[in-house]
């Protein structure tokens, strides 16, 4: 039997030696190069995520030169990403992502432009009039290639347009390529609104004309405000004009749709690992007395061809303009233990009739048809596609 002594002794040894395994098997295992190769083997499940834990941790520690851990998990899952040729799906990183997630409102405090993601940049397809943009002479078909010093080559469109957005008042550099002219800009943000509306007249007859440029949080409010405005003035007819609006949130394109569609089917989905969805007007729907027309060209995607495919399969409203882009599947953001996101393709849509518009998987489809084909002349002062939508709804109002 042992003194009381010596047993609190062994005892304090016996918890501290426990301690020093349990803290050096913590370490070996966040560290398992340092293991030997037998014992690593038998102690490691030969698992994807351990071999990628353990190849990382072997750059970071045999390199020849030091290399930055966080920024190499951030460039491996970049890569992973961009190996599923989706031109839709990438990663966010920690920082883009956290920009990301401040774009939540139709008041963007940004520069003015719409853009669609290239290999090099961004491409602006539309410059909004007034706006910095517009004032510093880019024009569409203008490539952004750099904010400030961060080249946007193999950015997401997300982490991208998040690097030209930011507080009011503050300035932005931007490089610009015009043909093979390079220009370095520097603008001022502005609160850009997304929606904007007014009255137009057509023979005497009142016209509500409302435009959506993108589907972000708060846009379903935002058109469902204007339009009340326009028929509050008077308006007997109303144009919705979803040119160049390249999409954004699935259920801000069901509340826009749900103005003007009283009951039953919007969209529905299917994924690989999720369930078919059907997505339902809301109710609380304008009447449906009132002529409609979507004004839609080759720049209205995703989003926009949601609500574009709605009305048109509804019966709701005429759509007037050129084919929409042909976008048939939507991404989900999944957020990461690390801080950043995994933006990627989770699934297709539907129309009410059963239309996918893409191509067959992230392929480009044949988007949406127009039942009334208008094309604008931007070598023209006139807006010539707003005049045939202004004659499409002005002639079931007589």
């Amino acid at each position: 039997m042992f003194a009381p002594g010596v047993r609190s002794f062994r005892v304090a040894a016996a918890v501290a030696a426990a301690l020093l395994v349990l803290l050096l098997g913590i370490y070996l295992g966040g560290h398992p190069s340092l293991l030997p190769p037998p014992l690593r083997s038998s102690l490691l499940d030969n698992t994807d995520g351990s071999l990628v834990h353990e190849a990382t941790d072997i750059i970071t520690h045999d390199y020849y030169r030091q290399v930055n851990r966080t920024q190499l998990v951030n460039t491996g899952l970049a890569a992973a990403v961009a190996s599923l040729n989706d031109p839709y799906s990438h990663y966010l990183d920690p920082a883009d992502y956290n920009q990301f997630q401040t774009q939540s409102n139709p008041h963007l405090s940004g520069v003015g432009i719409d853009v669609l993601t290239t290999a090099q940049g961004l491409r602006v397809i539309d410059v909004f009039p007034g706006t910095p943009a517009a004032q510093a002479g880019i024009r569409a078909g203008d490539l952004i290639i750099a904010v400030g010093k961060t080249s946007l080559a193999g950015r997401s469109a997300a982490g991208a347009t998040t690097l030209i957005t930011g507080q009011q008042g503050t300035r932005v550099t931007l490089t610009v390529l015009s043909g093979k002219q390079r220009r370095v800009l520097v603008l001022r943000r502005e609160n850009v609104l997304v929606t904007s509306g007014g009255l137009l007249s057509h023979h005497g007859s009142k016209l509500g004309y409302v435009r959506l440029t993108s589907f972000t949080g708060g846009s379903g409010a935002a058109v469902r405000y204007q339009v009340e405005k326009v028929l509050h003035q008077g308006a007997r007819a109303i144009i919705l004009d979803l040119r160049d609006n390249g999409g954004g949130l699935l259920d801000e394109a069901v509340n826009v749709a749900s103005i003007f569609i009283p009951d039953g089917t919007i969209v529905s989905t299917a994924g690989r690992s999720q369930a078919r969805q059907v997505y339902t007007a809301k109710g609380d729907a304008i009447s449906s007395k009132i002529p409609m027309a979507v004004l839609v060209d080759s720049g209205t995607a995703s989003a926009a061809e949601i609500v574009t495919g709605a009305l048109k399969d509804r019966g709701r409203a005429k759509v007037v303009g050129t084919h929409t882009y042909g976008k048939g599947v939507f991404q989900e953001i999944q957020p990461l233990p690390n801080g950043g996101a995994l933006d990627i393709t989770v699934g297709e849509y539907f129309t009410p009739s059963g239309y996918n518009l893409g191509g067959g998987g992230v392929r480009e489809g044949k988007g949406i048809q127009p039942g009334v084909y208008a094309l604008d002349n931007p070598r023209t002062p006139q807006d010539e596609a707003l005049e045939v939508a202004e004659r499409t709804v002005a002639v079931e109002l007589r």
